[in-house]
């Protein structure tokens, strides 16, 4: 297990996934992309990506990846926990439009969309699911360059509530809400090694998120090629069933931070 140091935070204008490319983060709301640049100033932001190229209706954006100048969304229709139209949304990370959309094979059994994570080393886009039952067990394995469904790979053993999922030297890394933010419970990061041909992979702790501002809801993360690892959490609000439902005392608001550490092997 390596060591992580905290360096920083960073209060953002998105509450599900941070991405990292050429100098610029990206940072995935439920209905918004915004990019900023390397002190986290605001540069573009798309409030409405939702406007153009889908032939069936979404409203909410997971976790999200960027490679090659393309931004890559798990994007669904998304309502009291349940979800459909699932679909993997390509936008251009200059500026923010989108590029092209194709959908996910029902015949995998997933069933909802948290986050989504490109392999660069072997051409491949995977996606999570935060949903409970079998279609949270898994990582949805699909082709970079057409789309094309690739399989599935089961987790041993499930981290509970999966919110997001990264790709980084050889390895993935899941973040889980498997903490209670009632009873001041941290959230954890998992990591598998995914062996090639492989049905199914080994997960273990990587880090406990007990150095956060407060305890609330992980979401995304992602490495920025510097040694450093971005985890993307929520504070403030009751989340249930994925929805919020009101706030902890002393917050009128919810809070979304990306926390920044050094990565010490």
């Amino acid at each position: 297990m390596k060591r992580y140091t905290l360096l920083s935070s960073h209060e953002v204008a998105g509450r599900q996934g941070v991405a990292c490319e050429n100098g610029c983060y990206y940072v995935s709301g439920s209905t918004t992309l915004t990019k900023y640049d390397k002190d986290w100033n605001v540069l573009l932001e798309n409030a409405d990506p939702f406007s153009v190229g889908f032939e069936k209706e979404v409203n909410h954006i997971g976790d999200i990846d960027v490679f090659g100048g393309e931004l890559y969304c798990g994007v669904e229709l998304f309502l009291d926990g349940v979800a459909k139209n699932i679909q993997i949304a390509v936008y251009d990370a200059e500026t923010l439009t989108l590029r092209r959309a194709f959908p996910f094979a029902p015949e995998s059994g997933q069933t909802e969309c948290s986050g989504i994570a490109v392999n660069p080393d072997d051409g491949t886009v995977w996606m999570c699911s935060w949903a409970d039952g079998d279609s949270g067990r898994y990582l949805y394995k699909y082709d970079l360059a057409s789309g094309a469904y690739l399989g599935k790979v089961h987790l041993h053993a499930v981290p509970q509530w999966i919110q997001g999922v990264a790709y980084h030297d050889g390895a993935y890394y899941i973040t889980a809400d498997d903490g209670d933010a009632d009873l001041n419970e941290p959230d954890h990061i998992y990591k598998c090694v995914i062996a090639d041909g492989a049905t199914h992979c080994r997960v273990v702790e990587e880090k406990t998120l007990d150095d956060v501002t407060k305890q609330g809801e992980i979401e995304g993360l992602c490495f920025d090629g510097g040694g450093r690892l971005l985890v993307l959490y929520n504070r403030g609000a009751r989340i249930v069933l994925g929805m919020q439902v009101g706030f902890y005392d002393g917050y009128s608001r919810e809070i979304h931070e990306v926390f920044v550490y050094q990565i010490e092997n």
